[in-house]
């Protein structure tokens, strides 16, 4: 039985936590905030919740296998999950209004043939075949496997199966998702619906790698799901779930330390002074926060190294306390689209100037759980941002918030007369409940892109250091986090000639 130090709450965290205690492992999570879930969280006022994180589970599958392989009860016992159906609404800058059916490729072909107009749906529809393909070439090298120590070779190889294009008497083959959205599916509105997907895992389209395909691929194989009460009872879930396996929980317990002894991590040093011992130390933090916990060198080996963290995209996020009832067929998530593509697009690559109206995705869920008593409703806004905006400045968040409310008129009746009060949140409470650099939110990894898409290996240069989470492989999103658990635990129980989840 091995003494396991795990830095951090996070789902990643938690998930290697209870994977590791089955095993027959001592466990111990130290925590620097008083609760878990990282950037799974609630936020409760007058009787009202609302997930300040994600809001929708895809590929449950990955906490169906967690809680069977820690324990006899599964998932849907102490969680209630439903699938969301629509899967979304999306209403473009044109006035177009489609509904999107949940886990039915032929249904989201019919819907948009309908809306968009003939063609437009066959398009996505060959699209989501191609991107298929790409699920297929990277789920288990980016998902289930642990990272390749020749992962220069997903650095380089672009697996989505661009169809040729001929420019200039030149064939060319779509290496960015906006060539796929410009060439392939030769609609504005459809290209927004790609980009779409992009942005609500914090990726900028016009520099994320064709292979960024799979994401809405997951989607439509997999299906969206909600959890009754929010996403923090799933992250509630896996705590008690740790809890109910014997590990340890110290919250309020700020790491400042790795310890290393001959030659590999032996413990955590905390910030009163105090210390655990540790056969293994794994570590849910992002980066910056890693690196200046020990002096052993971290990215020496030819790993994948993190780019700057002020580079990477936020989350701004809005929480709406509404008075009356939601009314019939109101539709779970609208995905409310910008008007000015290159505006947005550059405000979040630039940070500067005055904030353009963002893609706004609008949570609306049917759950009375989330509001008190009688007819009212919670409902929560949010878009990708940059994280170097000055949001305190000049009231800057105040105005993006507006613009924000501005745009969810469209997707909510009677909005503006509804409104009780609001609550704004910036990257900088990201920051502050996560420990991420400048609130920045990790994006899935994906391959080719040089590199640039990839997250550090679950393994470090330092022997019995390991990472977990979203900042490293596979990347962020509830499911990466989630095998990322998965892939540490294996790499602990089953030695470095673990080869990935079954």
């Amino acid at each position: 039985m091995a003494r396991i130090a795990v830095i951090g709450a996070g789902m990643g965290a938690m998930a290697a936590a209870a994977r590791l205690a089955v095993a027959g492992h001592r466990v111990a999570v130290y925590e620097r905030t008083e609760t878990y879930g990282g950037a799974v969280r609630r936020f409760e006022r007058d009787g009202f919740a609302f997930d300040t994180g994600p809001g929708l589970l895809p590929l449950p599958a990955v906490y169906r296998d967690l809680f069977i392989k820690t324990g006899k009860e599964p998932l849907e016992s102490v969680v209630e999950l439903t699938q969301v159906d629509p899967s979304s609404r999306h209403l473009f800058a044109d006035g177009t209004d489609v509904s999107l059916p949940n886990a039915s490729r032929a249904g989201v072909v019919a819907a948009l043939n309908e809306s968009l107009g003939a063609g437009a749906g066959d398009r996505w529809g060959d699209f989501l075949v191609r991107a298929r393909e790409a699920w297929d070439r990277t789920r288990r090298p980016l998902l289930e496997e642990p990272l390749w120590p020749n992962w220069s070779v997903l650095a380089e190889r672009e697996p989505y199966p661009s169809v040729p294009h001929k420019k200039l008497l030149r064939t060319r083959r779509a290496g960015l998702l906006a060539e796929i959205g410009a060439w392939e599916l030769r609609d504005p509105r459809l290209a927004a619906l790609l980009d779409g997907y992009a942005l609500a895992y914090g990726l900028d389209p016009s520099a994320a790698p064709a292979s960024a395909a799979v994401l809405p691929y997951l989607e439509h194989a997999f299906g969206t799901w909600y959890v009754r009460g929010g996403l923090r009872e799933l992250a509630r879930a896996v705590y008690e779930r740790c809890v109910a396996r014997r590990v340890e929980f110290h919250f309020g317990a700020e790491v400042t330390g790795v310890m290393e002894k001959d030659g590999r991590a032996a413990g955590v040093e905390f910030a009163d002074g105090g210390v655990a011992e540790a056969d293994h130390v794994v570590a849910g933090v992002d980066p910056a926060r890693l690196a200046g916990l020990t002096e052993h060198p971290l990215y020496g080996d030819g790993g994948v190294r993190p780019g700057p963290a002020a580079d990477r995209p936020g989350r701004f996020t809005v929480l709406l306390a509404l008075r009356g009832a939601r009314e019939a067929g109101a539709v779970h998530r609208t995905v409310v689209h910008a008007p000015d593509r290159a505006a947005e697009l550059a405000f979040l690559d630039s940070a500067r100037g005055e904030p353009a109206r963002p893609t706004v995705t609008v949570l609306r869920p049917d759950d009375p759980t989330l509001h008190p008593a009688g007819d009212f409703e919670s409902v929560v806004l949010s878009a990708t941002v940059p994280t170097r905006a000055d949001w305190g400045v000049d009231a800057t968040d105040d105005r993006f918030a507006d613009l924000m409310a501005a745009a969810a008129e469209a997707a909510v009746p009677g909005l503006r007369e509804r409104l009780m009060w609001r609550e704004v949140r910036t990257p900088e409470h990201t920051e502050a409940e996560t420990g991420a650099s400048f609130g920045a939110v990790p994006a899935p990894a994906l391959a080719a892109g040089e590199g640039r898409f990839l997250h550090p290996a679950n393994t470090t240069p330092l022997p019995g250091l390991y990472r977990v989470g979203g900042w490293a492989h596979p990347g962020g999103g509830l499911p990466h986090a989630g095998m990322s658990g998965a892939l540490v635990a294996g790499l602990i129980v089953e030695g470095p000639d673990f080869r990935g989840s079954q």
